[in-house]
């Protein structure tokens, strides 16, 4: 097994160069990701209020494209700011690439001490500006915002502590931004050209060629079916679907625990999954077929994670068809990421900044109770701004 150090990635911030990428970040934006950036000037301003301080930044992460959207607002707010992120992305010389652009790797579901320690360590500097993505993983949802992790809180909260014991009046923000995406065209012909795609491979015949959403059930029933039928599950047709969902899921993820020998430990499935996908990328596989398939079983878990029946009936927008069936493209074509149907704007607004050092007192009486108000207030501010 690799040793620990050799297991992070440390920021090796390179200003010049950083300038030099946020200078064509909007055309790298729009012409390798197809996508625009949207954010007010009065949001822009509420972050330049406060650039000469400490700033921990808390978005949610609907897509795999959010990093470098995120990327393209520091540009327009005229910034370098840090970000974390998945040990996986950092191979090669884009793993090099994300170092120079202020990028640190975090090992997640196993309690990354060295990402821990480096975030400690920014945050003690003067004018720290780090991203942290809280829900802890891409949720592939564009309208709704997953359980936040409490570190994004507590590890500012810990180092605002320890500074104003010196400085009573140090200031250290977090700020909850809000990211959507909205595509930028018409989408009919692009999601019936899905639905049918899906049809043709699955061997559906639509009864109702005009009705979307009725296809669309149509093509998540049968995936579901053949998931249970793989796992050797027997539907219980008075199980509602988030029933059935829910029991596949712990039925994966208990599935990949005792292939592993791995104890559940009662945390949420998505912690479980990176768990095991840390464990499959540093330990010796028994077989290449069943490292593989293992692993496979982790991307089906993460994939219908935060999917829910009733999400696109709710709000049938384009964005909600299109998350919903691009999580069962991944599913069907068994492809692990699927690139955006059209271009797209990134959406963003910011909320307003909390100022931590008001929150010392409360943290050294409390630390638990301080760090879960302060989360969850951060995730429903970030859920309400996506909402409007």
């Amino acid at each position: 097994m690799a040793s620990e150090t050799a297991l992070f990635f440390p920021p090796k911030q390179q200003p010049l160069l950083i300038r030099l990428v946020q200078s064509v970040s909007y055309l790298l934006l729009q012409r390798l990701y197809r996508c625009g950036l949207v954010v007010s000037d009065d949001d822009v301003a509420k972050l330049r209020a406060i650039a000469g301080a400490r700033v921990v930044y808390v978005c949610n992460h609907p897509t795999m494209e959010d990093g470098m959207v995120l990327f393209s607002l520091a540009a327009r707010v005229g910034q370098l700011w840090h970000y974390i992120v998945a040990k996986e992305s950092f191979k090669g010389l884009q793993g090099r690439f994300l170092q120079w652009m202020g990028c640190y790797s975090i090992r997640r579901g196993l309690g990354d001490r060295a990402s821990i320690a480096q975030t400690l360590s920014l945050l003690k500097e003067s004018q720290a500006q780090v991203v942290i993505f809280p829900e802890g993983g891409c949720s592939y949802q564009n309208d709704t915002v997953m359980p936040f992790r409490s570190g994004a809180i507590q590890m500012p909260l810990q180092v605002v502590a320890q500074l104003t014991k010196k400085d009573p009046d140090v200031d250290l923000y977090v700020v909850p931004i809000s990211l959507k995406y909205r595509y930028t065209q018409p989408m009919t012909v692009i999601i019936e050209e899905t639905l049918q795609g899906l049809e043709q491979t699955l061997g559906i015949i639509p009864t109702e060629p005009e009705d979307f959403y009725q296809r669309l059930l149509a093509i998540a029933s049968l995936v579901i079916t053949r998931i249970e039928t793989e796992f050797g599950i027997t539907a219980d047709t008075e199980q509602s679907w988030n029933q059935r969902i829910d029991q596949l899921r712990h039925h994966g993820i208990a599935q990949c625990e005792q292939q592993l020998n791995l104890q559940p430990n009662g945390a949420p499935i998505r912690e479980r999954v990176y768990k095991i996908q840390a464990l499959l990328e540093s330990e010796e596989p028994k077989t290449v077929a069943e490292d593989d398939a293992l692993y496979w079983t982790t991307v089906r878990l993460l994939n219908f994670d935060a999917i829910y029946d009733g999400y696109v009936a709710a709000d049938p927008t384009p964005e909600r068809f299109l998350d919903t069936l691009m999580r069962l493209e991944r599913e069907v074509y068994q492809v692990e990421h699927i690139k955006p149907k059209a271009h797209r704007q990134a959406i963003f607004r910011v909320g307003e900044p909390i100022n931590l050092k008001h929150y010392v007192k409360d943290f050294r009486q409390d630390k638990a109770s301080t760090v879960e108000r302060l989360t969850e207030q951060l995730r429903a501010t970030v859920q309400e701004n996506l909402s409007r």
